[in-house]
């Protein structure tokens, strides 16, 4: 298997970082604009697009912060790759920020990225910061 590199993107959000929170947290909000559906067993979910499902475990929580999910693998052990969604707020300016941390192949990069900004652009029409 090809080494995966890490990356990070910077989205602008205009919503409360209480409301974005549910959004990047509960199976409800990550359903409606990260996977076609989403399930949870307490830490362990599950991510569903059209024929594949993807396991994942809640790795960490801050509340109002931050959440990391790290991927399982077929036998449901935690791989080393993992995607963190960060709410980051300018001191200053009150602006939010989603920060998202992910890991792809480098040949695979600009699609990604493309991914993550299709995501996200879903995530602020469905909470209104278009």
């Amino acid at each position: 298997m090809k080494q995966k590199i890490k990356y990070e993107l910077e989205f602008p959000i205009h919503s409360s970082p209480q409301l974005l929170y549910q959004y990047i947290l509960t199976p409800s909000g990550l359903s409606e604009w990260f996977a076609d559906n989403v399930n949870s067993r307490g830490e362990f979910y599950t991510f569903i697009w059209d024929d594949s499902e993807e396991n994942a475990k809640l790795a960490s929580k801050k509340s109002g912060e931050k959440v990391k999910f790290k991927w399982l693998d077929e036998n449901n052990k935690e791989t080393e790759y993992f995607f963190e969604l960060k709410i980051q707020v300018d001191e200053i300016t009150n602006d939010v920020s989603l920060i998202v941390v992910d890991f792809s192949e480098e040949d695979e990069l600009p699609e990604s990225k493309l991914l993550w900004e299709s995501l996200v652009s879903d995530l602020k029409h469905v909470i209104g910061s278009v």
